[in-house]
């Protein structure tokens, strides 16, 4: 409900966190905007009012995905994670600073999922109907300074034909409040490209889009741009003047080169960041300032090598997912992205596609921190109504959204390679505008869009896994006439998704494609990594990881033929992987639980074997067993009895780093496996057979770095152990989290995908012997003590700190 401004004191209070003021006011104010925020879901009439009563609405913080939250419904599409669609609005109220007189006022939203309006003080400010990209509400002439003002924000998940896997709802990235002066830099203003990179020297092109000079009076505008260095030392500048009179809203300024010495270049194993600091001066007073990071590296893409960063050779290790995060859903919370690049690291992945929709802001700049090399992705189909959830038709809106997607990412070192869309050239209707040629019209059109903001790139296109003209499996030209998709042939990098084997075919009709195996199936394991030429640019294999959506059938919720479930546990043959795409010994034990399943899925056969690692077992019983190594060979032993030495046959790509004893005798004890190179030990394995539980062990994963700014996640791990600390995976029993102090519990889980447990409350079923619960601290450090508990077993208990 608004409220009268009645005294300065009252004023005070409410502003100062939101304007941020010091002693000296700040020429351009950022604030976030993600607390105090108040949720309904469903329909709700005049929310949009300023006067609206939301007192007995929920209170959030974002980001925020009020989908996840919603009831598992074995009656809803599978494809959209079996939650019903819904609508919901988000409202929060708040006061001006009377120091924004006279300047812009915008509300900078990063995403509404799906689609979504704002509304300020009653009136609507903006909107979106591609909820994966951000936009600014102009709310500027809507500000009051005498009362509170509020912020009331509709969003929908929209049809079930809106989209083919799980999006979540609401206002699930970051928003934020920006205050700055008219002529100031636009949004996604600033373009940083190295034209020249040597060993020694490299130079920095940095172009800055200034708006509002445009009716303005005669002014002496400059614009000035610092370099940082990775540890914070200025290595150049450069300076020059604006226009002093422009037509345009915004004009582009190319500032001087900046020589930089001795650069410290951006790559995967070190991936150095510098920074650009921006300022805008008008008549010698600074109006403007702001920062971003950049990398100095080169990126280079040939049918002869595929790809090269820096000038060396690079085959990419990746994933390609939907942009969920397990219990939090689709809410982009910067740690949550922050452990899953550290799981990808550490399992010798290098490369991510953002499957089918640009991810979140802090989802890029983690990946520059941590080296990943990025296929950033705009669409999924081009169509105006094929998985299209947009009310306006995205005829009307592509070159809206191409626009603000180059130019917010290009700035980032770790995106190599731009994508317009997935699986084209399998219908008419999903290729774009009518132009009847597959979509080739529409690319190229696309393309020159896209190098008018940013040319240092290639582009691409994903292709559904058919021939040329659409041919599918099912026609029974299918393994005759073996031609590449007339689009894959126009394209600058050649993206398939799946087909490693007929590579060779395409080539032989159009070998000038470099081709990148945009999706590599699971269920081949490395065979797809194994059965590509090496000169190419490299793979990703889709839904490595489990996300929602996309399910095979209840109870499972979403894709689950993967290498970790959906809290980032590895499945044993994450190891399989690792063992090709790492350079360290590796060697894993999976014993088999059942015979493999598997589905036709996009004309392709995927599914899994599934494979468990522990060794209890029915006594007596013989289990397939499989050794994961990249060693030369393996000898297996039960209790100390060799059950033989086996090499690692590298000549066959389907069995290769994956050694199989058929019908191994059970025994309680040990399982080891000892791998072997040129004869020497590299590297063992050894499963146990446990005890009954006895306890929880609990494991924090991050508890030196927990920022007490409201927005950090903690996740703590309790596994079931016997007497001698060792995971108990039959264990059974509801976890109770207790958590108090300095953060809050906001989700717990267990990586079970086929579980129907809600991620809120406080209890959660061990799975696996396992479950997890995320934390969320508050904006005051201090101690978070977190116990977990389970009738018959000893509980865990830690204490923690925020800082």
């Amino acid at each position: 409900m608004k409220r009268k401004i009645l005294s300065v004191a009252a004023c005070l209070l409410f502003t100062l966190p939101l304007s941020a003021q010091e002693s000296s006011e700040p020429v351009r104010v950022s604030q976030l905007f993600n607390f105090g925020w108040k949720l309904q879901l469903g329909s709700v009439d005049n929310a949009q009012s300023a006067s609206f009563d939301d007192a007995a609405w929920q209170s959030v913080d974002l980001p925020h995905d009020f989908q996840i939250g919603m009831p598992w419904d074995s009656t809803a599409n599978r494809a959209r994670g079996f939650k019903q669609m819904g609508e919901a609005w988000y409202r929060k109220t708040f006061t001006a600073d009377p120091a924004w007189k006279g300047k812009r006022i915008l509300l900078d939203f990063e995403g509404i999922m799906l689609v979504g309006d704002v509304y300020f003080n009653g009136k609507k400010a903006g909107s979106t109907d591609y909820g994966y990209l951000g936009f600014e509400a102009d709310v500027t002439k809507l500000v009051s300074y005498e009362e509170e003002n509020v912020v009331a924000v509709w969003c929908s998940t929209q049809h079930n034909e809106g989209s083919r896997w799980y999006t979540g709802g609401g206002l699930f990235r970051d928003v934020h409040l920006v205050v700055k002066n008219s002529i100031s830099v636009a949004r996604n203003g600033v373009y940083i490209t190295t034209p020249k990179v040597a060993p020694n020297s490299a130079q920095v092109a940095v172009q800055v889009e200034v708006e509002g000079l445009r009716g303005q009076r005669q002014h002496k505008v400059e614009v000035m741009a610092k370099i940082f260095a990775p540890d914070g030392a200025l290595v150049g500048q450069a300076q020059v003047h604006a226009p002093e009179k422009s037509k345009l809203y915004a004009v582009e300024v190319q500032l001087p080169l900046v020589d930089i010495a001795a650069p410290q270049l951006w790559d995967v194993d070190s991936p150095n960041l510098y920074t650009a600091e921006i300022t805008i001066l008008n008549d010698g007073r600074e109006i403007d300032r702001v920062t971003e990071t950049f990398g100095i590296r080169t990126v280079e893409f040939s049918k002869e090598f595929g790809f090269k960063l820096n000038g060396k050779k690079v085959f990419l290790k990746g994933v390609a997912n939907h942009h969920d995060l397990g219990a939090v859903g689709a809410a982009a919370h910067e740690r949550a992205i922050d452990r899953y690049f550290k799981r990808l690291k550490e399992f010798g992945y290098n490369h991510v596609r953002t499957s089918h929709n640009p991810y979140s802001k802090n989802f890029l700049r983690l990946a520059d921190k941590y080296g990943i090399l990025v296929t950033d992705e705009l669409y999924d189909k081009w169509s105006n109504k094929n998985f299209w959830g947009g009310r306006k038709l995205w005829t009307d809106l592509w070159y809206q959204n191409l626009i603000e997607w180059v130019k917010r990412d290009r700035n980032h070192p770790s995106v190599i390679l731009w994508s317009f869309g997935n699986e084209l050239q399998h219908n008419e209707s999903s290729a774009g505008f009518p132009t009847g040629d597959w979509g080739i019209t529409t690319y190229r059109i696309m393309d020159v869009l896209a190098k008018r903001y940013d040319s240092t790139r290639p582009t691409t296109v994903a292709m559904f896994p058919a021939r040329a003209g659409a041919m599918t499996k099912e026609d029974p030209d299918f393994n005759v006439k073996i031609y590449p998709p007339e689009l894959a042939t126009v394209t600058e990098v050649a993206s398939f998704n799946y087909r490693y084997f007929n590579y060779a075919d395409y080539l032989k009709h159009a070998p000038h494609m470099n081709i990148y195996q945009s999706e590599a199936t699971t269920n081949e394991l490395l065979a797809p990594f194994f059965g590509m030429e090496k000169r190419m640019v490299g793979l990703a294999y889709w839904g490595a990881m489990e996300y929602w959506g996309e399910s095979h059938g209840w109870p499972r919720k979403g894709w689950c033929y993967s290498f970790f479930n959906h809290a980032l546990e590895p499945f044993p043959q994450a190891y399989l992987i690792k063992s090709a795409f790492s350079d360290e010994p590796v060697v894993h034990i999976g014993v088999a639980d059942s015979k493999n399943e598997s589905i036709e899925w996009n004309d392709m056969v995927v599914g899994k074997t599934p494979v468990s690692s522990h060794w209890n077992r029915k006594e007596g019983g013989v289990y397939d067993v499989y050794v994961y190594t990249n060693a030369h060979e393996v000898e297996l032993f039960v209790n100390g009895q060799s059950l033989g030495k086996k090499p690692n046959d590298t000549t066959d790509i389907t069995r290769r780093n994956s050694i199989l004893w058929e019908k191994a005798p059970y025994q309680a004890g040990k399982i080891t496996a000892i791998a072997y190179k040129d004869g020497k030990s590299v590297a063992q394995h050894t499963l146990e057979t446990t005890g009954k539980a006895v306890a929880l062990r609990m494991e924090v994963e991050s508890p030196n770095e927990w920022r007490a700014d409201g927005m950090d996640l903690q996740y703590v791990k309790v596994y079931a152990v016997d007497k001698k600390g060792r995971t108990v995976q039959a264990a059974k029993g509801e976890v109770t989290f207790d958590v108090s102090g300095a953060a809050k519990l906001i989700a717990v889980d267990n990586g079970d995908h086929a579980s129907s447990e809600l991620f809120a409350g406080n209890k959660r079923s061990l799975h696996n012997g396992f479950a997890l619960a995320i934390l969320r601290s508050t904006r005051t450090a201090g101690q978070v003590k977190i116990k977990a508990s389970v009738a018959g077993l000893k509980s865990a208990e830690k204490v923690l700190s925020t800082k």
